[in-house]
């Protein structure tokens, strides 16, 4: 079973899942795959809301992660998170708007979208992994 202090792990696991998934897709539009890149964008999707859903859980019963770095890491660690944050925001936003275009066949639209989407998705899944090491791996609050 897997308790609420299992979930940073399984968040990490969803991000570096979906930095994978959303590079093949890409390779896979690049080839001129639309099937392959319709299909591999539904497990990214998929990652997404799994991803939302466990967040939601866990900070509704652990509330927000402690830092437990000092000195000039705290100002690192901090300015990436607010980044982080911010840019998750707008991914939240703009990942169903560029997924509506394509499931409408607006094509133009959605590849318009798509290259603003993607690398900020990714931006966001990859600075994801480096505050849950940073936070759970590197700084605890509560080291010894």
């Amino acid at each position: 079973m897997i308790s609420i202090q299992d979930l940073p792990h399984v968040l990490a696991v969803i991000n570096a899942a979906t930095i994978v998934v959303l590079l093949y897709a890409y390779s896979r539009i690049r080839a001129r795959d639309r099937e392959g890149h319709r299909r591999t964008m539904m497990v990214a999707i998929g990652l997404g809301v799994a991803f939302l859903a466990i967040y939601l859980v866990y900070h509704a019963s652990a509330g927000l992660a402690k830092f437990g770095g000092y000195g000039p890491i705290r100002p690192i660690y901090f300015t990436l998170l607010a980044v982080h944050v911010i840019l998750a925001f707008v991914v939240a936003v703009l990942v169903p708007l560029t997924f509506f275009n394509a499931v409408k066949e607006r094509f133009a639209t959605h590849r318009r979208l798509a290259r603003v989407t993607l690398p900020m998705w990714l931006f966001v899944a990859a600075s994801g992994l480096v505050v849950y090491v940073m936070a759970v791996h590197l700084y605890p609050l509560n080291a010894s």
